[in-house]
């Protein structure tokens, strides 16, 4: 069974999780403040819990603040949950470190398949770290590894989230030819996008500002407007 935390103070959102999920295979651990939230994730054993559904607004200490401690000390995928619509929100919470983000209020079906989603691609993510045999891309001054899940540019290791991780991969192995957002949604976050969904958009700025945006003036991660992104492929010759 897997234990999701669900991180919330509303009392009866964290009640509807619970009846919805655990039928569907899940056990379900709430708490309603933010110390005390943090206090029980930080001193969790890594592999305590699957997944952290986690509200932005919390008494004690908000969403945010509490990601940041997560991410400073583990890996276990989040889930930010909100009631409000500001696109700064999303921003905010996928740089730190989000894997996804839902407004509330939600449907339960939409929810359940964002985290099964995620769940999918953790369990994939695993089988490629253990995999006794992985390929190493290198591209101009980038370097891929894909048993160690290290990048490194120039030689210097970068600090990479899982999905961005998962989206260099993706475009490394398809240099020059452009990949699609809905590819790159259904790939390396396993769920479709929505009409107004920017999470793949944001990913990639955020991609883009960790590898530079340049290579010997080029860009290194093309938009192609209306449908996806196309990694550059460095001239060989260009020595400069």
């Amino acid at each position: 069974m897997r234990r999701l935390l669900v991180i919330d103070d509303d009392m009866g959102f964290c009640e509807m999780m619970t009846d919805y999920l655990m039928p569907e295979g899940f056990e379900v651990i709430s708490i309603y403040n933010g110390m005390d939230a943090l206090k029980q994730v930080l001193t969790a054993a890594k592999d305590e819990y699957d997944l952290i559904l986690l509200d932005i607004t919390l008494p004690g200490m908000n969403g945010f603040e509490i990601l940041q401690r997560i991410r400073s000390r583990q890996n276990t995928p989040v889930i930010m949950l909100t009631g409000r619509t500001q696109r700064i929100d999303r921003i905010v919470g996928l740089e730190i470190g989000a894997d996804d983000f839902i407004v509330k209020p939600c449907n339960p079906r939409e929810l359940l398949a964002r985290v099964r989603a995620i769940l999918r691609r953790t369990i994939n993510n695993l089988y490629e770290e253990v995999r006794p045999a992985s390929e190493r891309i290198t591209l101009g001054d980038i370097e891929l590894d894909g048993g160690t899940r290290i990048v490194r540019r120039n030689g210097e290791e970068l600090q990479l989230t899982s999905i961005e991780f998962s989206f260099l991969e993706i475009l490394l192995r398809t240099a020059g030819y452009v990949v699609t957002r809905e590819q790159l949604a259904q790939s390396a976050l396993g769920r479709n996008l929505g009409a107004y969904d920017r999470s793949v958009d944001m990913h990639v700025s955020h991609l883009r500002k960790k590898l530079g945006h340049k290579y010997r003036g080029i860009d290194r991660i093309k938009t192609i407007r209306g449908v996806g992104f196309v990694y550059t492929i460095p001239n060989p010759f260009d020595t400069d």
